[in-house]
């Protein structure tokens, strides 16, 4: 019987272009979920969207002399690109601007007003006496009071991962002018995040299928306390308030961001002329919901958004928050400041996306960061995509195609070494499957390059080129073997690999998808018409490894 799955995926802000830390953390992951559970015959609703609002828009604008508007129209563009380029397969990626998000945010947050979950208060705030303003949270930098990072936002720590206000910043100085601000009285609406800490508590305590990073951070943030947070902020650019009075101030970001998630589902639904299809995935209990984000935002999707549902109402929490932590380049830090980043657009304009996609899968950084390399990604295509299993590949159909007039060659009676590869062929869909319920991709993709492993191990030792004149009944029989495995390693590779796969699909000779055919295993019929086999990939040269490491640090070409 098949399932409904959920799954959210991080907003990016639109002020900027997607990276290779970006893919890691939450994109690639995601989007090899949904891939498995289509296969699996599952019903699956994956959304995101630009994240369109907040101060990291208009510090680009004002750096850049652009207004908002521009900067998110050629960043929205480019994510939808990057998308279609690396295969993310989202059901929708919309954005935070439109009037459908707008009034779905209106709506939960007059009935948290309405209960009295959101309050009003006046708060001190940043106010910098040269440009004549209030500072909202990433206009405002300074020392970070837990960890002592000196570049922690005045929202969040990147370096320790806590959310903060401002004014907790040590000597904090406005982004553009460096000026240290005064503090002065503003009026903002809170969310009374404290009246939820027990509920959250508990909730969260149960849990115990949550990756141990994210269930001891959330937990341990819990027993901390959980303080009220200004939900609104001193800015002109986002959600307006749906009152009276209020027409300079925006609801802020991380309260309305995280709305997205079912403002997208409805407007998926709106846009397949059924506007009710959303409700089973938010209302029925049965669906499980998946939210794919980076460990810096664990407690907006553990805690803040857990609270605004429990607030609201009808709505599932959260089943499961598979967050990954960080990938690192060359063994620093991404930067996007010094330019130390791969850029996605920059990578698809001269390369395959899935020995990309194979890297960061086989190298994921689910448990601790990990680490991205030029020498890593040409050793793992060379070796492993090429060498392992694109010539196991490119080898048996070549040889099929040749010496057996371009057909499925009708096999004899199986040995117990045939009986064996393709029970250890139906295992490996077990254990993949397994694995990527679980979210863990690295045991995954390993569990499925295995079986190539063993496919190579078995023809090595059937030798078909040898048994070709003497025995062409075994040789048909060791090929026919030898396709079937191939058929079972392009599903089993299919939610990593997607592009090579569907590749893969048309040299078997066969119609419809690799997604259509389902998570079973499936015998090749004999006499099928194959296709003139070519290379699934390509080799990379070593000269690049030099060239691109070069270019970091630098603008992208």
């Amino acid at each position: 019987m098949s399932e409904r799955i959920l799954i959210g995926v991080a907003w990016p802000y639109a002020n900027g272009p997607l990276h290779l830390g970006h893919i890691a953390g939450c994109y690639l992951p995601a989007d090899i979920f949904a891939r498995y559970h289509r296969t699996k015959g599952n019903q699956v609703l994956m959304v995101s969207g630009s994240d369109q609002h907040g101060t990291p828009i208009t510090v680009t604008a004002e750096r850049q002399g652009r207004t908002p508007e521009d900067v998110v129209a050629e960043y929205h563009q480019s994510f939808l690109d990057s998308w279609a380029g690396l295969g993310i397969s989202f059901d929708l990626f919309t954005r935070t601007g439109t009037e459908n998000h707008a009034r779905v945010v209106h709506e939960i947050f007059l009935r948290l007003l309405d209960q009295g979950d959101i309050f009003k208060d006046s708060m001190p705030l940043l106010f910098c006496p040269r440009d004549q303003r209030f500072l909202p949270d990433r206009y405002v930098e300074g020392t970070c009071p837990f960890c002592g990072f000196t570049r922690a936002r005045g929202d969040q720590c990147d370096n320790c991962g806590r959310p903060l206000n401002a004014l907790e910043l040590v000597e904090p100085r406005c982004v553009f002018c460096g000026t240290a601000p005064e503090i002065r009285e503003s009026e903002h609406f809170f969310l009374r995040l404290s009246a939820f800490n027990e509920r959250l508590k508990q909730w969260v305590r149960g849990q115990t299928h949550w990756r141990p990073n994210v269930y001891n951070f959330t937990l341990r943030y819990l027993e901390e306390g959980l303080r009220d947070r200004a939900i609104t902020r001193d800015i002109e650019w986002g959600v307006p308030i749906p009152l009276p009075g209020y027409e300079r101030k925006r609801i802020y970001v991380w309260f309305e961001a995280v709305i997205g998630y079912l403002s997208a589902s409805k407007e998926w639904a709106e846009r397949r002329g059924q506007p009710d299809a959303w409700e089973p995935f938010w209302k029925d209990p049965a669906t499980r919901s998946y939210y794919f984000i980076g460990k810096d935002n664990i407690v907006f999707h553990t805690v803040v958004w857990p609270a605004e549902l429990m607030g609201y109402g009808g709505l599932n929490l959260p089943y499961d928050v598979p967050a990954n932590e960080f990938l690192t380049l060359e063994g620093q830090q991404l930067s996007t400041s010094r330019n130390w980043a791969v850029w996605v657009p920059d990578y698809l304009a001269k390369y395959d996306p899935d020995p990309l996609r194979y890297l960061m899968s086989i190298n994921m950084p689910e448990t601790a960061d990990t680490d991205f390399s030029w020498r890593e990604l040409v050793r793992r295509n060379n070796e492993e995509l090429v060498s392992w299993y694109g010539n196991l590949v490119h080898r048996v159909l070549t040889f099929t195609y040749r010496n057996f007039e371009g057909r499925v060659p009708t096999p004899g009676p199986l040995d117990p070494a045939d009986h064996a590869l393709e029970e250890r062929a139906k295992e490996t869909l077990g254990r993949v499957g397994d694995a990527l319920e679980r979210t863990s991709f690295r045991e995954a993709i390993r569990a499925a390059m295995e079986l190539a492993r063993d496919a190579n191990r078995y023809l090595d030792e059937k030798a078909p080129w040898k048994t070709l004149r003497e025995d062409r009944e075994r040789t048909a029989t060791t090929l026919y073997m030898a396709l079937a495995i191939i058929n079972c390693l392009k599903k089993v590779l299919y939610p990593f690999l997607p592009f090579s796969s569907e590749r893969l699909q048309g040299f078997l000779g066969l119609e419809g998808s690799v997604q259509a055919e389902g998570w079973t295993w499936t015998a090749l019929e004999s006499g099928q018409p194959l296709q003139q086999p070519q290379p699934l990939f390509t080799k990379l040269d070593e000269s690049i490894i030099e060239e691109e490491t070069a270019r970091l640090g630098h603008p992208p070409i």
